[in-house]
């Protein structure tokens, strides 16, 4: 079955909190934006009963409610939301391009938005009791509704004895499943030293999950002692897992840069090793993953899809000027020396009607600085026949100017 082809500005691959945000940042800018989501929209923020650490929400709120208003805000700025899963992805060229099973989606940029999911442990019934039920993966979402109740927390890595004491602070019991032999643990010694410190976290020393029980939801969790092979029911009201993440990066293998657990390595402006893919939210490299983070991380990328792409026409439209004769001036409007030299470009502009000159002010493009090999200012380039034939560093005046185009 031959597949039909559709084209954007932008595809955005992931429907959460970063996603969202950048389709907001991407419609909003008038740039034809498509969302591609293979669940839900709103990631794993929806299935977060209270989020109480998202700025201006003094009462708190759901995960489905925010990522819902969202949801709705993008949509006010025209992104299309396509409910689909992608198959493979394609940045060799300009023209980028997003398949899914049956349609080839054509585009100027890409930003990876898929998110990623904590790793789980595997144990018998577990899927039954996943995020709203009482297999949780976010301390700081729901402590407070852990308040006065007894919970586990599963890991003992710097993430689930950091969040295990976060969780004592809510908590009237908190017990630890450690795979490590008495004492032992994967976190760094301060963080050990307190735990151990404090009344209120128990741990089950070389122990791991063998099944989560209960009926609607979960009422315990049967761990397995891994010396003496015995079984031991625990009765608790909500269990944590701390046992690592997956960004999902799959399809991504080999196409952008990624570090070794597979997590998409970006710089301050979300932009990838690829020009005009970024990443944004929890499938980046980063220290927290958070909404509100994520928020953050999707503003930039989309901000910055909307300079790539009007650097892109610039480019193509100006500068190349369709092979004629065209004259580049790249300066820095806070560089003295780079203003004194503007009203000589502007005079020689007007009096060459016949030759493009655009004035590139690196510090809002440096893109385009990039794209024709220029790393200092104030610098002209000169091009012909859409090709770099001159450039000029030093000692720019009215007779270098002349010579050019003579």
């Amino acid at each position: 079955m031959e597949k039909k082809t559709e084209q954007y500005d932008v595809v955005i691959i992931g429907g959460g909190a970063a996603g969202l945000t950048a389709g907001i940042y991407c419609g909003r800018a008038k740039l034809k934006t498509l969302l591609l989501e293979k669940s839900l929209v709103g990631g794993l923020a929806t299935y977060t009963n209270e989020i109480e650490n998202y700025p201006g929400f003094p009462e708190g709120t759901t995960g489905t409610d925010l990522m819902g208003l969202f949801h709705k805000q993008a949509k006010k700025f025209g992104v299309d939301f396509k409910m689909t899963d992608v198959k493979s992805v394609s940045v060799s060229e300009d023209i980028k391009v997003v398949e899914t099973f049956r349609v080839r989606y054509e585009c100027k940029v890409i930003i990876i938005a898929s998110g990623g999911k904590p790793r789980i442990t595997g144990a018998a019934n577990e899927d039954k009791f996943l995020y709203d039920k009482g297999i949780s993966f976010c301390a700081t979402c729901d402590a407070a509704a852990n308040t006065g109740k007894t919970v586990m927390v599963v890991g003992s890595g710097d993430a689930a004895i950091e969040e295990g004491m976060f969780l004592t602070k809510f908590a009237d019991k908190v017990i630890v499943s450690v795979m490590h032999d008495h004492g032992k643990m994967d976190c760094n010694e301060i963080a050990k030293t307190q735990a151990l410190e404090n009344p209120k976290m128990e741990f089950m020393w070389n122990t791991m999950v063998s099944s989560f029980e209960g009926e609607e939801r979960l009422d315990s969790v049967v761990l397995k002692n891994l010396k003496l092979n015995e079984l031991q029911n625990i009765k608790v009201d909500s269990c944590f897992l701390f046992i690592g993440y997956t960004p999902n990066t799959e399809i991504l293998s080999g196409i952008v840069e990624m570090n070794q657990n597979g997590y998409v390595l970006v710089n301050e402006k979300m932009e990838t090793n690829i020009p005009g893919v970024f990443a944004a939210g929890d499938v980046c490299d980063k220290f927290l993953k958070q909404v509100a983070t994520a928020v953050g991380d999707g503003a930039i990328a989309g901000y910055g899809a909307e300079k790539y792409i009007s650097e892109c026409e610039t480019y193509e439209h100006q500068i190349l000027n369709q092979g004629k004769p065209s004259i580049v001036y790249l300066w820095n409007a806070t560089d003295p020396s780079c203003r004194e030299l503007l009203p000589m470009i502007e005079a020689f502009e007007q009096s060459h009607p016949d030759v493009r000159v655009t004035k590139v002010d690196v510090y809002k493009s440096p893109g385009l600085a990039g794209r024709l090999g220029i790393d200092s200012v104030p610098s002209i380039v000169y091009l012909d026949d859409g090709k770099v034939q001159r450039v000029i560093t030093e000692a720019i005046s009215d007779d270098i100017l002349n010579a050019l185009t003579n």
